[in-house]
């Protein structure tokens, strides 16, 4: 009987080269699941789910943690408007404990031998995963093949190519993390500040490049309309 690992799959490079590097090089039952904090569609789901069976996974879930993250992070960020250094949301790092929680619950249930990510050693997301995952669940060893092995994104494109996965490579590039508060983008440009992200690597492109002007209605510190349209759903009014 194979051992049991739950990846987190957001369904970008390194993820994807993890499910294919888990269950083809190392034979394990790879387990995705993508938790959600308001960044996907139901397109957006669904095309992760498929890619994530083309991949090798035995099988996909999809846990939204929209609300949760709402309730009890975003709703506060609110009420401080934190901002840091003035300028940054805090839209990653502030969801990163949501998704870990979902995910190293959702491997307890399922009696998973191991527990996955795909961070790489560059920044703090390996951090926030590793501590989640080990207070939770300390006896469920965590794998993290991206960073152990030191890999490119060049090297993780041409593996998922020279094993016949198809997917906009022009695109996956870029490291996209688009969520409920925000969205942000990493790639070659990125590491230095001399250049600029092409047009294309933005998940959404610009549509409109006149004035808007947004009146927003707070009750009780909580977004409760825009534009003069009510809320009670505060994931919507966002």
């Amino acid at each position: 009987m194979k051992e049991k690992v739950v990846l987190a799959f957001s369904g970008g490079l390194d993820t994807s080269f993890c499910a294919k590097y888990l269950s083809e090089e190392k034979g394990y039952d790879v387990y995705t699941a993508v938790a959600n904090t308001g960044g996907f569609s139901e397109e957006n789901l669904k095309t992760i789910e498929a890619n994530a069976y083309k991949l090798g996974a035995v099988k996909h879930v999809a846990l939204d943690v929209t609300k949760d993250y709402y309730e009890k992070s975003i709703k506060y960020m609110i009420y401080g408007n934190v901002l840091r250094n003035g300028t940054y949301p805090i839209s990653v790092s502030s969801e990163r404990i949501f998704q870990a929680i979902a995910i190293i619950e959702y491997a307890k249930e399922i009696g998973a031998d191991y527990v996955a990510h795909g961070s790489t050693g560059a920044g703090n997301d390996q951090i926030r995963f590793d501590l989640t995952f080990n207070v939770l669940a300390p006896h469920i060893k965590i794998l993290t093949p991206t960073r152990d092995m030191i890999l490119t994104r060049e090297y993780e494109i041409n593996y998922l190519k020279q094993h016949g996965f198809e997917a906009d490579f022009k695109k996956m590039e870029y490291s996209i993390n688009k969520g409920l508060w925000g969205t942000s983008i990493g790639g070659k440009e990125t590491l230095k500040s001399d250049q600029t992200l092409p047009e294309e690597a933005y998940p959404s492109q610009l549509t409109a490049t006149g004035e808007e002007t947004l009146t927003i209605d707070f009750e009780a510190g909580e977004i409760a309309g825009v534009n003069g349209v009510a809320y009670t759903d505060k994931v919507k009014a966002i």
